[in-house]
């Protein structure tokens, strides 16, 4: 199967609540040096976590999952949606270019392909349906220092370093990244 085979479709907040454990499944499989290991757990980073993330965020005006199916099953999702800078980047708000901090900003929440659909420009059409739902003038997001795969995904779409980043006094430290989306 390749890439074209792919069908994207986007939903809804109110389609969300019932994809929640598929979306779980598909995280956990995507990140399964995550799965049930200590440092996750103290980082917060779960399926669980990961399904009450999801549900805080459907409250946001503006929300959009989109989602990768290969013969009528689900194999990847993004979500994302349009966003404050103060909201997204918190204290860390002074140090990001002004230009980014008057534009349109898209804060990308969550992007994951199963490992079996991986390599096949799955994530990047996912990103590309999130873009053209939000149309931000930037687009930002958090990955771990050590996930490297991510990161790699994350390059090859545009997004460069912007800086450590807290979600919380004494939680992990993130990379931020940043994407300046051409129009």
């Amino acid at each position: 199967m390749t890439g074209t085979d792919i069908v994207i479709r986007t939903h809804c907040p109110g389609q969300v609540p019932a994809m929640l454990d598929t979306l779980a499944d598909i995280w956990s499989d995507a990140h399964p040096e995550l799965v049930n290991t200590p440092k996750a757990f103290a980082d917060g980073l779960s399926a669980s976590a990961l399904r009450r993330q999801i549900t805080h965020h459907l409250r946001h005006e503006g929300f959009i999952l989109a989602a990768a199916y290969a013969s009528g099953f689900m194999v990847g999702f993004g979500y994302a949606f349009p966003c404050t800078p103060e909201y997204w980047y918190g204290e860390l708000l002074p140090e990001i270019p002004e230009p980014v901090r008057a534009g349109r900003l898209m804060g990308l929440c969550e992007l994951a392909v199963t490992p079996a659909h991986q390599s096949r420009g799955i994530a990047s059409r996912l990103h590309a349906e999130l873009l053209k739902a939000v149309t931000p003038d930037y687009a930002s997001l958090l990955v771990s220092p050590d996930n490297t795969v991510g990161r790699t995904v994350y390059e090859r779409l545009g997004y460069t370093y912007a800086g450590p980043y807290r979600n919380e006094p004494g939680g992990p430290v993130y990379d931020l990244l940043l994407l300046r989306v051409d129009t």
